[in-house]
């Protein structure tokens, strides 16, 4: 049974991640331009040379992740064996979507494919035609669907499973106890906390960036109110206020009342696309785009600047796969955190596969009306995006359909609802990781690292807009892509470890159990 946890701050976690984050912070308030143009070096390098590393890494994490749940191991409890799940199975996947993907998916639902329709990946078709839709289709899958769930499924994993299961605190250093040793809680485990935090803090702040200028574009839609960094940044403090104030208020209240009502609204909005909208060729988009994706899947995959465009890649899958490495920490944590009971196939299942078909549905509404709003008219959606921005994709494709200034408010009320929720599981998982791995960081704590989230997401925006925001991305997530292989690692060996006391233990029985059900007794014959 896990213990209960101090929940005063870790000095030797908190301290360097703190100077770290307000370096930052004021390098970014003085010179912006010196952090933009230093950042841009960093970014191109990391690029250029480890960018096949952040390729073969996705692949990899999908494939262990298919591997659990399909292998004897699928058995394994979350917890102890008799115990059950804490949260309803709607809420928890209610939950884990709204922090993993919400205000991703609504700022680029709309935006992504019609970039690729107009523009399409690797010179595959020509563009604005119906190849180039099919193809624009793909690759908004493989950008949102399994593999970035995959990367969130191994970290919650591996964290559930140690803190739950084998009753260490709720710390990503905690789980390379079976490959560190004593060393998982010196100075090298502290690093690796720390390398969290700066991660979790700059994926949450791209998220508060994307989601402040998106409302910036629906407030300007409705109101004419123009669009500029300085209403970016008023959004960016206004909303800070809120998330902070929901995270404060715990994980059973805040988020998981935010979540629910984020999905109801959420599908309110796409049922009403589908049914007032092209259904027929919303139905046809499915299944032929959902095909074209499984059959190019493994192609896509192992893509990388050898034999294709290097920049685009950097631009957009790169981006993608380091963008969801930075969002790791925090929406890993935090999945780990509403899973407690879960079996690791029930895990898999409901954190791989289930968002994904949501995903797959979501792209093929939003992303599938555009698209035939451009091949059949009126059209203009492609050229709102190359004017003003990917922002207000979503705005110019409800401005065609009825009651458009209702279901754009809607929209900006998702976006600010997602926007709190995302925000909200990145706070409260900082203040997790730098106060012990306590599953109740203090309030304090949980506020002055929503703080600092926002100012980060603030000095983001002035350094350079969506750009900025992608540089930050990468960069966090370039040295924590190394952690999360090594959690891997030593999730796998734990399991071995954990196989081979069953297997002893159904020895000293003498009994024909099966090797899952000699997992599941391990626990209690170690104890």
């Amino acid at each position: 049974m896990q213990q209960t946890r101090s929940s005063h701050v870790d000095p030797a976690v908190f301290l360097p991640a703190m100077i770290f984050i307000l370096g930052f912070v004021g390098w970014g308030t003085l010179s912006p331009q010196s952090l933009a143009a230093t950042a841009k070096v960093v970014l191109d390098t990391i690029i250029a040379d480890f960018g096949w590393g952040f390729v073969v890494s996705s692949v990899g994490f999908l494939a262990f992740a298919l591997f659990l749940a399909a292998s004897r191991f699928g058995k394994i409890r979350l917890g102890q064996d008799d115990e059950r799940p804490e949260f309803r199975t709607a809420s928890w996947i209610c939950m884990m979507f709204s922090v993993g993907m919400g205000i991703g998916l609504m700022f680029w639902g709309v935006a992504e494919p019609t970039y690729h329709f107009a523009s399409p990946p690797h010179g595959e078709a020509e563009p604005r035609t119906l190849e180039a839709a099919l193809i624009a289709m793909k690759y908004s899958y493989f950008h949102w669907a399994l593999h970035p769930w995959a990367i969130y499924a191994v970290v919650g994993l591996t964290i559930a499973y140690f803190t739950f299961r084998k009753g260490k605190s709720n710390l990503i250093s905690a789980a390379f106890t079976p490959l560190l040793g004593e060393a998982a809680s010196g100075p090298i485990g502290k690093a690796i906390d720390i390398l969290a935090i700066i991660a979790t803090l700059f994926g949450t702040a791209t998220s508060l960036g994307l989601g402040a200028q998106q409302i910036n574009s629906g407030m300007n839609f409705l109101w004419s109110t123009g669009e500029s960094n300085s209403i970016a940044l008023a959004i960016i403090g206004v909303m800070t206020i809120f998330f902070i104030l929901s995270a404060v208020s715990g994980v059973g209240k805040g988020i998981q009342f935010l979540s629910n009502m984020n999905m109801v609204i959420a599908l309110l909005l796409l049922l009403f696309l589908v049914c007032i909208g092209p259904t027929i060729f919303i139905f046809n988009t499915f299944t032929e785009s959902l095909g074209f994706y499984l059959s190019d899947i493994v192609t896509m995959s192992f893509r990388t600047a050898a034999f294709s465009d290097g920049k685009w890649l950097g631009s957009w899958t790169i981006f993608y796969w380091a963008w969801w490495v930075s969002w790791a920490p925090f929406v890993g944590v935090f999945i780990a955190r509403i899973s407690r009971g879960r079996t690791i196939r029930e895990f898999i299942i409901g954190v791989l596969l289930i968002p994904s078909g949501v995903t797959f549905v979501w792209f093929t509404i939003m992303g599938g009306t555009a698209l035939h709003s451009e091949l059949y008219g009126p059209g203009g959606i492609v050229d709102a995006v190359n004017n003003q921005g990917a922002a207000v994709s979503l705005f110019a494709l409800l401005a065609q359909y009825p009651f458009a200034w209702m279901t754009s408010l809607t929209a900006m009320f998702l976006v600010a609802i997602f926007f709190i929720s995302g925000a909200d599981a990145g706070a409260v998982v900082m203040g997790m990781l730098s106060s012990r791995g306590t599953l109740e960081p203090r309030p304090g704590v949980v506020v002055l690292w929503g703080v600092l989230a926002g100012a980060s997401a603030s000095v983001l925006l002035v350094m350079g807009g969506l750009q900025g925001l992608q540089t930050a991305s990468i960069i966090a997530a370039a040295p924590f892509l190394l952690v999360m292989v090594g959690l891997c690692l030593s999730f796998w060996h734990s399991l071995l470890d954990e196989l081979q006391e069953g297997s002893s233990q159904r020895a000293v029985l003498g009994s024909a159990v099966t090797d899952a059900e000699a997992i599941a007794i391990a626990p209690e014959a170690a104890s």
